[in-house]
């Protein structure tokens, strides 16, 4: 069964270490909500889309690893050099949820708009596939937000898919430049209200209304920044529900 309406679940939320070595990951509790948003019964659909940094052999092994004795049916989309499966729309509209990685935000959606992601991903989530991810599979799904695609300062990035009508800003608490671009750029009317989350911490939209933040972990939070008539902003914590 597809999602009950359109579903997005974008996120600063990776992986946890088994620290067996800096590629043994284990799933964390966010991959479960993406499950049970999807209503996706018990061995759950899942694509990871990788454009974000290249299509990494590295990253897929160690997804596979991840996964490896879970419930989860995972996939992937690869579109270097050439996509790994003969009727990309078809494959991912047979997905319970698509998972997208970090990287450069820029690079994937110019990618993706080269391939027609950006009309295949949205007719996926209109049919109830969750949509999800992680940093650059966050800001994607929105108008915008700061972003590290063109070098180590971060500039803005306003060329979004913009499914969802925000800003967002992710690694919130961890990146020194993040929360004052944001501010700047909600400020001077670049970015619209925006909604940001610390590491660990997610965002869940039902259509294009955001619904809860959820957290792998204690102590992080999220944020929604808006533009007052003056040009300040205000920033307004948003408590997460804590998963697992």
């Amino acid at each position: 069964m597809p999602a009950s309406e359109p579903t997005i679940l974008a996120t600063s939320i990776g992986f946890f270490s088994r620290r067996r070595g800096p590629w043994d990951w284990r799933p964390g509790p966010v991959f479960e909500l993406a499950a049970e948003l999807a209503e996706a019964g018990p061995a759950p659909r899942m694509c990871f889309l990788g454009q974000a940094e290249g299509d990494q052999p590295t990253t897929l092994t160690a997804l596979y690893g991840a996964f490896a004795g879970t419930r989860f049916r995972l996939s992937h989309l690869n579109l270097f050099p050439m996509p790994n499966v003969e009727d990309v729309r078809a494959h991912l509209l047979a997905q319970d949820v698509v998972w997208v990685g970090g990287g450069s935000v820029a690079n994937l959606l110019a990618v993706w708009r080269v391939h027609g992601l950006d009309e295949i991903l949205r007719e996926c989530w209109a049919a109830g596939v969750v949509l999800g991810g992680v940093s650059a599979g966050s800001i994607c799904w929105h108008v915008g937000g700061a972003t590290d695609s063109y070098g180590p300062t971060l500039r803005p990035f306003t060329a979004g898919l913009g499914f969802l009508p925000y800003g967002n800003g992710v690694h919130y608490n961890s990146e020194d430049q993040r929360r004052p671009l944001i501010h700047q750029l909600v400020g001077d009317g670049t970015l619209p209200t925006a909604h940001c989350t610390d590491d660990g911490v997610g965002l869940v939209y039902r259509g294009t209304t955001l619904v809860e933040a959820v957290a792998d972990r204690e102590g992080a939070s999220a944020y929604e920044v808006s533009r007052n008539a003056d040009g300040t902003v205000t920033e307004t914590p948003i408590i997460p529900r804590l998963l697992g």
